[in-house]
């Protein structure tokens, strides 16, 4: 099928999913939730789906600079409101002047309950403020069953959308040359690392692509991508301008490192 070589072999499988979700939709007449999508998930929808007449798609906005959230698809004579997209908000209420609590704390906290992690979206922390936000099918689940992080008891208390906190989405540009688009060599110029020293973040398992753990120092990277590197911070791969009279690639990154 030509719309498979749009994307990578490990994305194929999510291709067939939203052409299911596409089939469902048509055969039901109905609505069609998805799970929390990453922004790389949601680009392959977006470009699967297109600007199909007989089905459209829609995601949950629910605040500035949003990154995981539940999308609808639906067909052309229905329109979503917001009760569609079943989300629930919470804010983490815990003894904050004794004890700290971070995004991974939670995170594993979430993940100790045996939740898929597309079950829940983004995880917003400023300063001692806590909010998550879950699929509303689990919301019970999580509402009884999440009372500690770590060794800190918290309380979740149910907030509206318009309580969430926009985060701090403050990306520097930064030009540069590589040898190859590898994902070594981008990692290295992005963070100033050497590529000997680039490796032992992906063998030990600290660095994702498109929100997915890579372990592949070979893997070429597109126009577009993000990655992640644990304890360094995000690059995304803005723009790709051709080669060198040297052949070396011209590139431009947006750099967020980690607080």
């Amino acid at each position: 099928m030509k719309l498979y070589q749009h994307f990578r072999p490990e994305e194929q499988p999510f291709v067939d999913q939203i052409l299911e979700w596409h089939r469902m939709v048509l055969d039901q007449y109905s609505l069609k939730k998805t799970d929390f999508l990453d922004p790389r998930e949601r680009f392959i929808l977006e470009s699967v789906i297109g600007k199909n007449e007989e089905v459209h798609f829609s995601f949950w906005e629910g605040y500035n600079n949003i990154e995981r959230t539940r999308g609808v698809l639906y067909p052309n004579f229905l329109e979503p409101d917001y009760e569609d997209y079943d989300v629930q908000c919470y804010q983490l209420e815990y003894p904050h002047k004794f004890v700290t609590v971070q995004h991974p704390d939670v995170l594993g906290a979430l993940m100790n309950l045996g939740l898929r992690r597309e079950k829940f979206g983004d995880i917003l922390v400023n300063g001692e403020t806590i909010q998550l936000i879950v699929a509303k099918e689990i919301s019970e689940y999580v509402e009884l069953n999440l009372t500690a992080v770590g060794k800190v008891k918290v309380e979740l208390r149910k907030i509206d959308s318009t309580e969430l906190h926009t985060p701090d989405e403050q990306w520097n540009e930064q030009s540069g040359t590589v040898s190859s688009l590898r994902l070594d060599a981008i990692l290295a110029e992005a963070f100033h690392l050497s590529r000997s020293k680039v490796g032992p973040y992906i063998q030990g398992k600290k660095v994702k692509l498109n929100w997915k753990l890579i372990e592949q120092t070979s893997v070429e990277l597109q126009q577009g991508d993000t990655i992640s590197v644990r304890g360094l911070g995000r690059a995304k791969l803005l723009q790709i301008d051709g080669q060198t009279k040297k052949e070396k690639w011209r590139i431009v990154l947006g750099i967020k490192k980690s607080k």
